[in-house]
Formats: structure tokens, C-alpha cells, sequence
């Protein structure tokens, strides 16, 4: 913990402040009880002198003090600044952190869900509100002077990343931005974009946690430091040998690490708290010798043992989460004191006051209770969000001390820990079990230490068989973590653009993305060297005083095509006579196989179906299965035995009985190899192609050039020369596919949209305008269903089940089983909805584009029941989750609210209003964060 500074310290440190800030640092470094670290203040000093800001640093450093100070001196220029962030979570906790400081008459909230003084001089938003201000041209954006772009990385998010950047290009310039992020590789990449396109960036990137983190791994019951001399990843990273001997030994079949003494946390570990072990560990091993993992009650038991908690576990699945809560129950683990556990229970009963009661129990109540109580809690998007901002806020006041999470804690929220457990290294990225990466294991690893309580942060990976603790120490210590874009046009994207700067100035301003500078950077390395290969071809170019050497080289390369295509055409026609004569073979024929190791006769016994290779008896008496290679000509059977019925292949008696009923067959013949069938040159040539051969041999032969004595030299040289243009070719090929892919892109999406009336030439429709008031993933279809009238003289719980097939997608999409859908009018619409979609991917697929998702029919039947007044425990009998089941309502409502505004005066705007209110209800209401 810190200590209060004296008078006299603090005096000093406001001297220091203002000498190396400026008064409106100053002012603004004496809010916090700490001293600035060296990074803040010079992008904060950066920000004062006028300039936007990218400040990249890992998480818990402390970057949210630039976009703090953004706020500070929006205020004292007498403009606004508006806070971004990616999740709603973290745009209700920022705008709590922003009310204690400057009171909730300055400070306003804008996401899907809350709309609160939105016209104050602080906003917090989410990024896409943000977003559709600009489209819109909202009169909000007065006065505006300053954006903070928190966690700006999401702009590498495949599906939301693109609204990143269209803010960062349309603000206007006499906006500041500041733009957090965590540590990325390329920062000075993306810095150089935004000064492209925003004028003035400074970068600041600060790879220096303000906690040191300590790497270790968990084998059986022993914690060893992961690198051999501990702490941070040493470069270059060498792994502890005693972890490798006890990794090794746990590996072993029937031969675990055995403890010597001591209780399995301890031993010589860094020099800092001993945390680390370097002796031998106590291994536990199940039935048979097999190596076992420590339960999870026995790893937080063991944590706890070692002063490590708070912790927080990573578990990459919901009901992995849910179970080690359980887990930790059912061992009687506890964790917290009577008068901790009173504490909690007042506040879980305060925060969940307005939960109906007979809501309670489906949703889990009492279970989550009993492990808040006692210390322990999971954290996952399936929780009520309301659950889970309660989970946050005891973690934050020290009474939670174990919390099983899935990754999606690591994104942002301010939660962090004195450790951080990895149970598995390899997590579900929605099609395939995936090894972590080494940005996903920095993304889960900053989470532990706390800045101003802990004096270190602890990383611990539970090893388990077969693990190799290299890989792990290359995750720990690799710093690769490059930020990408993951730009597009969207339909949305491009009447918005075309109704305010026209087709070709929107289609300039996309050539201005991260995206295409990202392009425009790879493509320069390539174009180099493409003109490289050029500059050497002029000096490759074979020469001959006889004449045209290029054009005889030519001559020569097309005759060995039409030769080896004539020999291809030999090969294939003699190839299906080999098929054809296989097919006609029958189990007795006697045949001469005439090429392979299995050359000679032999005798079939069974005959193949695809392709119809026989197995066969050989002279030696050997059963063989023959192959297409045995068969390089065709093959004809010389004469037939009969195969008696009690004839197994497996018994050598029944083989030699075979074999010599063959040799009597045969004898007097003549065994040696029959001749072959056909001339060689025969099949598969005809007059035309035989005559086109002669024409260039005659015309090779009379060429000036193939009598020069020098011909074999010159050709030599005019093979280099092709095959560096070759080279050269297909480098430009790859400058022509990367550059202005966005405009090309964005062109595909225009000549969609004027096919189908919602732009006319540099005009956007009618049509146009109510597109683009609909911000969804599947915008297009929803415009359609609206101008073809799907959804007319629909009811609001049946016009929910419609649009929900919009917004909810399915966590698995390998679910086979048809989805449940309502009766009534409803299904039809559903199915006109499906047909609409397959017409509208018919369209996209002739303008090579692919950007609407299948409607997913999947909560309809959901999304209908509860705007039909159905009770909760129902509708989450099926298995869906609390959390899932309010995400999903609440992104429903939010498209029903964009399909009553773009409906206008028609009967659906109605009819969609009504539908939103009766969605908003029960749980779904009382749910502030989502």
C-alpha cells in the first residue's frame, strides 16, 4: 500500500509538476494522490501543445490519464470531449469514474441502452454512436474539441473494426484525438496513418509495466519460475532447467516429480518474494501412474497459501467457469471473513433489489450468492450483466479474491489482480480449439498486478502432459502483437459516404483507410522489386546476329508445350485403356502383369470396383493387391481357371494348390512377356496435332537463328530471361490485387446498391436514405424486407421474431437441428425473409462480394414469447443463458429502433415501437450494462 506524502513532499511534487507541465498539467496532476510516470507526461504535454496523440502502452500502466486529461482541458477551452469506448461495460464504468470527478450535470452517457445528458460538455459513448453522429450530422457535435479512442486495437476486430476507422477519418479536422491502445508492434505504423490523415500525432509507446510481472508454471503441486532468471522475459528467453527436469519427470509414464519436503509453494525462487521454486515439486499421479492436474479448489487453496490472491483464472469456456465456482463449494473453500461475507450479501441485496423474486431462481441467484459470500465468483458474458457488474465491483474493493473468467475479462474492464492463472494454452475461436497467441497471452497476463497496492504481478500456467514450458516462455517473451485492419465498405458505409461527398470523393476518402495504407506500405516492397527484375531483364536479353533470338526461343518453348501436351494425350488415352481392359477382368483369369515388382503371371482372385485393381495369386504363391503402376500397358487374361469355392486366401495349402493348377494350365506355353500392343506413338495423337508439330519443326528449322553456332548459349540466356520475367509478371500481379482494393471494393458495393435503386449515379434514392439509418451486419436485407413490405400487417411480438433473425446469431454454428420457430403469419415472413436473402446473395455473388450473413432463425421463437408476456424460467429452459438471452433482446431492440425511425410514417414504425416496449421489461429492463 502507498503512504500518504507529508506537506513538505507534496509541495515538492507540485513543483515538479508544474516545472515540467505547464500550469494546465499541473492543475490537472494534483487530482491523482500519484506522481505522473515520465510516458503521461509527455503525452499529456504533447496533447497541451495541440497535438493528437497515440499513446500505446500495456494494460494497468495507466493510459486512461491521457484521455483524462483530454476531458480536463476540453473543459478549460470551455468545448467537449467525448470518451469512447468499445463495450458498453466500459462506457458505464467510465462514465461512474467521470461523475465522481466532475459531477453528473457535466458528465453524459450514450450507448444502445442509456441515453443520459447526452448534450453535456463529457460524453461517454460508444464507438458506433459515435459513429452514426457523424452520418447523421448530429447537431451534438457543436463545440466539440477533443475524442478519446479507448482500446483503439478493436480496429483489428473482423467485425467491428471498421468503425474505428471511419471515425477516425471523418472527424473533423479541428478535432483533437487521442487514441489508447494496448502494446502493438506496429504503433509507429498506425501512428504514421493517423498523421496522414489527421495532420499532427505524436507517438508515444511505453512497453515498461508499472508492476514487474513474474512468469511462472504450476507442475503437480510445485510452482516453478518459468524463465532461469526470473521476472520479465529475458532476451534471448532461456527456460529453467529444474522446470524443464520436472516437466519431464511428469511426462514420464508411472515416474512423477516426487516432493522432497516442504508444502509445494517455496523454495529458492527470485529474489523479490520466493514465490518460485527451483527444487523438486510433489506431482500427484491418478490410477495407472498417470499425471494429475491440480484440482482447481487445490490451486486457489495453494495461491492463497502463498499470499497470491486476489487471482484471476482464465477458463476459456462459460460453463468451465460456472463448474470451478462449484468446484470451489463443494471443497468447503472459503475465503472470506464473517464480517467480509455480511458486506457482501448488504450490497449484492442493494444492487439486486429490483430482480423480481420469482425471477431469482432461474436465474441462478442463490448459487451466485453462496460463492460471493465466501469469496469466489466466475465472470463471463452468459452472466446477467447486472451479476456481473456486481462481481466487478466487490473484485475492486477486495471482497471477491478468486474470479474464474473467459477471456473476454482481459478486454477492457478495469478489473485487474496480484495473479493471473492460464488453466490451458489453447482456447474454442469459434471454429477450431486454437493455440493462444502471444498478444492473447500479454492481452491475460496484464491483468495481474496492481499499481499503487501490489509490488509485483504473477502469471502462473498450470502445466499439463505433453506441454512443452518452451512454448510457453515464447508466448511470455515475444512482444509481436501487430495491429491489422480489418477495414470494408458496407452498404450502410456507402450511401452515407455518397450522400455527403459524392461517388468520388467517398471513394478518395476510403482510399484514405488503414487499410489501404497498410496495402499501399506492402505493396512498395513488391513494386522495388518488380522494377528490379525489370532493370536486370535489359540486361539478360539474349541477342544473335543471325537474327530475332526472342522470337526463336519463343518457337522452341511453344513446340515443347505442344509435345509434352501431345505425350500428356498419349499418357491419358493409354492410361483408360489400361482401366477399360481391368474392368474386364474376372476372378480365374490367368494374366501376365507387365510391369511393376509384381511382373509375371499370376491369377486373379478378386477384382477392384474404383478403380477395378484385382488382388491376384502370383507365381510365388504370394497374394498381392496390384496397383495402376503394375499396369503400364493393358493387359488381357491368357486363360481361366476355376477357384474352388473352399479356396482362402490365408491358407498356404489352398495358395500351392492354386499356384500348381495355374503352372498346369500353362504348361507348354510360351511364358515369356507378350509383345506389346500398338505402336507407342499411336494412341492419343491424330493428323491435326501431328500435322501442327510438323508446321513448327519446319518452321524452327527454317528460322535464321538455329544455325547460329552460339544457339545453345544464346537459349540458355533467353531461359534466364524468362524466368525473371516471369517473376517480374507475377510481382506486378500482386501490385495490381493490392492497390486501391478499397476503392475497387467500394465500387462492387455502389454497383449493388444502384442495381437495386438506392443510389442513382452520385445521388443516394429514397430507398438510399432509409438504408442509411440502419447500422446492422445484415443492413441491405433489413432495407429490402421494409421497401417489399415483409413485414407488414405483422403484429410487434411477431415483427420481433422477424427482426431478431437479424441480430442474433448463434454462438455454434455446427447446430444441426432446426430452430423453433412461432406460429402464424410469422413463418411466412421468416421464409419470404430466407428467399430474400438468397436473391440478395445472388446479386453479390455476380458483383464478387460476399457481406450478408444467413438469417439465423435461431431466437425468433425466443424474441416472440417474450414480447408476449412469457415468463423468463420458460424461455432459459433451453439452455440459453441469462447474459446471452438480455444481449440478444437488447440488440434486437436497438434494430427495431433503427427500423421505426427508417419506416417513417408507414404502419411498421407503429408496430416496431410497440415491439420495443414490449421487449423492454423484466429482466431485460433492469439490466443496466450490457
Amino acid at each position: 500500500m502507498t503512504t500518504a506524502a507529508s506537506p513538505a513532499e507534496r509541495y515538492a511534487a507540485s513543483q515538479r509538476r508544474r516545472a515540467r507541465g505547464g500550469p494546465q498539467l499541473a492543475a490537472f496532476e494534483a487530482l491523482y494522490d500519484f506522481e505522473f510516470d515520465d510516458f503521461q507526461v509527455a503525452a499529456c504535454r504533447a496533447l497541451a501543445d495541440g497535438h493528437g496523440v497515440l499513446l500505446a502502452a500495456p494494460t494497468g500502466s495507466g493510459k486512461t490519464v491521457l484521455g483524462e486529461f483530454a476531458v480536463h482541458l476540453a473543459l478549460a477551452e470551455g468545448r467537449k470531449c467525448f470518451y469512447t469506448t468499445p463495450i458498453k461495460a466500459l462506457s458505464n464504468q467510465k462514465y461512474s469514474d467521470l461523475v465522481r470527478r466532475y459531477s453528473a450535470a457535466r458528465v453524459g452517457l450514450l450507448t444502445g441502452d442509456n441515453s443520459i445528458n447526452g448534450e453535456a460538455p463529457i460524453v461517454v459513448m460508444t464507438t458506433e454512436v459515435l459513429r452514426n453522429m457523424l452520418y447523421a450530422g448530429s447537431p451534438t457535435l457543436a463545440s466539440l474539441g477533443y475524442v478519446v479512442l479507448d482500446e483503439v486495437h478493436y480496429l483489428a476486430d473482423a467485425f467491428r473494426g471498421a468503425v474505428w476507422e471511419e471515425v477516425i477519418i471523418h472527424l473533423p479536422e479541428s478535432v483533437r484525438l487521442v487514441a489508447l491502445s494496448a502494446t502493438v508492434s506496429n504503433a509507429e505504423e498506425f501512428g504514421d496513418w493517423l498523421t496522414q490523415v489527421r495532420g499532427g500525432t505524436t507517438v508515444i509507446v511505453d512497453e515498461n509495466r508499472p508492476v514487474p510481472l513474474w512468469q511462472h508454471m504450476l507442475v503437480g503441486s510445485r510452482m516453478y519460475d518459468l524463465f532461469a532468471r526470473p521476472g520479465r522475459a529475458p532476451a534471448p528467453a532461456m527456460v529453467n532447467p529444474e522446470l524443464l527436469r520436472a516437466a519431464r519427470r511428469a511426462d514420464a509414464p508411472g515416474d512423477g516429480p516426487r516432493r522432497r519436503g516442504g508444502s509445494g509453494y517455496g523454495g529458492s525462487g527470485h529474489g523479490g518474494s520466493g514465490h518460485g521454486g527451483s527444487g523438486h515439486g510433489g506431482g500427484r499421479r491418478g490410477p495407472a501412474g498417470r499425471f494429475r492436474v491440480p484440482s482447481r479448489p487445490a490451486v486457489i487453496e495453494a495461491l492463497d497459501r502463498a499470499g497470491l490472491l486476489p487471482a484471476i483464472t482464465f477458463i476459456f469456456s462459460r460453463t468451465g467457469c460456472d463448474a470451478a465456482v462449484h468446484q470451489c463449494l463443494a471443497a468447503g473453500l472459503r475465503l472470506t471473513t464473517p464480517e467480509e461475507a455480511a458486506e457482501i450479501t448488504a450490497l449484492v441485496a442493494q444492487r439486486t433489489a429490483e430482480i423480481p423474486a420469482e425471477d431469482l431462481p432461474v436465474l441462478g441467484y442463490a448459487d451466485w450468492l453462496a460463492g460471493l459470500e465466501r469469496g469466489i465468483a466466475a465472470h463471463h458474458a452468459g452472466l446477467l450483466p447486472i451479476f456481473k457488474q456486481v462481481v466487478e465491483e466487490l473484485f475492486a474493493a477486495g471482497l471477491i479474491r478468486a474470479v474464474f473468467a473467459t477471456e473476454t475479462l482481459a478486454l477492457g474492464i478495469n478489473m485487474p489482480a496480484r495473479t493471473v492463472v492460464i488453466e490451458r494454452q489453447d482456447k474454442w475461436n469459434g471454429e477450431s480449439h486454437a493455440d493462444l497467441t502471444p498478444g492473447e497471452y500479454t492481452q491475460l497476463t496484464g491483468r495481474a498486478g496492481r499499481r499503487g497496492i501490489d509490488v509485483e504481478g504473477h502469471a502462473v500456467v498450470l502445466w499439463r502432459p505433453g506441454m512443452d514450458p518452451a512454448a510457453v516462455a515464447g508466448l511470455a517473451g515475444a512482444r509481436t502483437y501487430p495491429l491489422t485492419s480489418s477495414f470494408r465498405p458496407s452498404y450502410n458505409m456507402a450511401v452515407n459516404l455518397v450522400g455527403q461527398a459524392g461517388r468520388q470523393r467517398a471513394a478518395a476518402l476510403l482510399e484514405s483507410s488503414f487499410a489501404q495504407f497498410q496495402a499501399d506500405r506492402a505493396v512498395v516492397g513488391i513494386a522495388r522489386q518488380a522494377r528490379r527484375l525489370r532493370q536486370e531483364l535489359a540486361e539478360l536479353a539474349a541477342s544473335c546476329d543471325r537474327g530475332d533470338f526472342a522470337e526463336y526461343a519463343g518457337l522452341r518453348r511453344e513446340l515443347s508445350r505442344r509435345e509434352n501436351g501431345q505425350a500428356g494425350l498419349r499418357t491419358a488415352a493409354r492410361q483408360a485403356e489400361v482401366l477399360a481392359a481391368l474392368e474386364q477382368l474376372r476372378p480365374g483369369d490367368i494374366i501376365w502383369v507387365p510391369g511393376g515388382r509384381r511382373a509375371g503371371i499370376a491369377v486373379v482372385l478378386e477384382t477392384g470396383a474404383d478403380p477395378p485393381l484385382p488382388l491376384v495369386l502370383t507365381a510365388n504363391r504370394q497374394v498381392k493387391s496390384l496397383s495402376l503402376a503394375d499396369f503400364p500397358e493393358p493387359v488381357q487374361a491368357i486363360m481361366r481357371v476355376r477357384i474352388p469355392n473352399s479356396f482362402s486366401r490365408r491358407s498356404a495349402n489352398d495358395r500351392r494348390d492354386l499356384a500348381a493348377t495355374v503352372r498346369n494350365k500353362l504348361a507348354g506355353r510360351d511364358l515369356s512377356k507378350p509383345e506389346r500392343q500398338g505402336r507407342p506413338g499411336q494412341s492419343g495423337t491424330g493428323p491435326g496435332e501431328d500435322a501442327e508439330l510438323a508446321r513448327l519443326r519446319r518452321q524452327l528449322r527454317q528460322h535464321p537463328c538455329h544455325a547460329c553456332p552460339d544457339r545453345e548459349q544464346h537459349a540458355r540466356q533467353a531461359e534466364r530471361y524468362r524466368r525473371r520475367e516471369q517473376e517480374a509478371e507475377a510481382l506486378e500481379r500482386q501490385v495490381a490485387g493490392r492497390s486501391h482494393v478499397i476503392a475497387r471494393t467500394f465500387e462492387a458495393v455502389c454497383a449493388v446498391l444502384e442495381q437495386l435503386g438506392y443510389l442513382d449515379g452520385d445521388a443516394v434514392t429514397a430507398e438510399g436514405r432509409r438504408l442509411a439509418g440502419l447500422y446492422t451486419e445484415l443492413d441491405l436485407l433489413a432495407a429490402e424486407c421494409l421497401r417489399r413490405g415483409i413485414w407488414d400487417g405483422l403484429s410487434p411480438a411477431e415483427l420481433a421474431a422477424c427482426v431478431s433473425a437479424l441480430t442474433f446469431e448463434a454462438r455454434r454454428s455446427d447446430d444441426a437441428s432446426p430452430p423453433r420457430l412461432p406460429h402464424g403469419p410469422v413463418r411466412a415472413a421468416l421464409a419470404s425473409m430466407a428467399g430474400l436473402w438468397g436473391e440478395l446473395n445472388g446479386v453479390e455473388q455476380d458483383h464478387k462480394l460476399s457481406f450478408l450473413r444467413e438469417p439465423d432463425l435461431g431466437f425468433a421463437w425466443t424474441a416472440h414469447a417474450w414480447a408476449r408476456g412469457q415468463r423468463l424460467e420458460a424461455l432459459l429452459a433451453g439452455g440459453l443463458t441469462p447474459g446471452d438471452f438480455v444481449r440478444a433482446v437488447k440488440q434486437l431492440i436497438d434494430l427495431l429502433d433503427q427500423v421505426s425511425a427508417a419506416a417513417g410514417t408507414g404502419p411498421v414504425a407503429g408496430v416496431a415501437r410497440s415491439a420495443i416496449s414490449a421487449l423492454r421489461r423484466g429482466v431485460v429492463a433492469y439490466s443496466s450494462v450490457g
